[in-house]
């Protein structure tokens, strides 16, 4: 049974390399907000620390989780498998501490649907441009040219989701998308909620699908 006490939960999900990674981790560390560290398939990339990226495993035991029920979400993203531990968001929750989730649509959608007694606020990131997108996933990928078009052909569909969120901001400069998901945080912690121009935001989108 959820109680005032409990914490809350907050996602944010964006296409592949708009930057909602950076952006949770900057809440975490300046908020008082719990990353939910995942489960996945794919291996480390060369900063990333197991237990503190993400909990690397592989696909045998993935699927034995899956069969356990230990995850509260899990989708399959680009081959490889990705989850949110169950036991370990839900015991946070119970301590009054929030958590904030770096995820796609998938998990967010299997969340939602769970209707979990937790306030629940969602948030879908947007690149400043097509251009920016594929800069910023070719850096990132090592310039694997096969990975970087992979993502860009799985952008034209992950974007269509943003309907399903309470929130989309464009992650143009980082302090300033972080500033704005923080106050947009406040007043829906507060009830105070404020709305973002869905007009602009769908002709932001068509641009970006050009």
């Amino acid at each position: 049974m959820s109680s005032i006490k409990d914490g809350m939960i907050v996602i944010l999900s964006s296409p592949s390399g708009a930057g909602k990674t950076t952006l949770v981790k900057k809440i975490s560390l300046e908020n008082n907000f719990h990353i939910s560290i995942s489960h996945t398939t794919r291996l480390p990339r060369t900063n990333e620390i197991n237990g503190k990226d993400y909990f690397f495993v592989n696909k045998d035991k993935f699927e034995i989780l899956i069969k356990k029920d230990e995850f509260l979400e899990y989708a399959k993203v680009f081959e490889n498998y990705y989850g949110s531990s169950k036991q370990a968001v839900i015991k946070n929750l119970d301590n009054g501490k929030n958590v904030i989730f770096d995820i796609d649509w998938q998990g967010t959608e299997q969340i939602k649907k769970k209707k979990l007694n937790y306030k629940l606020i969602t948030f879908f990131i947007l690149p400043p441009s097509r251009k920016v997108l594929f800069e910023r996933l070719s850096n990132r990928d090592m310039k694997d040219k096969n990975i970087v078009e992979q993502r860009m052909k799985q952008f034209d569909q992950d974007i269509l989701h943003w309907k399903n969120y309470d929130f989309v901001v464009i992650n143009d400069e980082l302090e300033k998308c972080y500033y704005e998901i923080t106050n947009l945080l406040k007043s829906s912690i507060n009830n105070t909620f404020k709305k973002y121009d869905k007009k602009f935001i769908e002709n932001y989108i068509d641009n970006l699908l050009r």
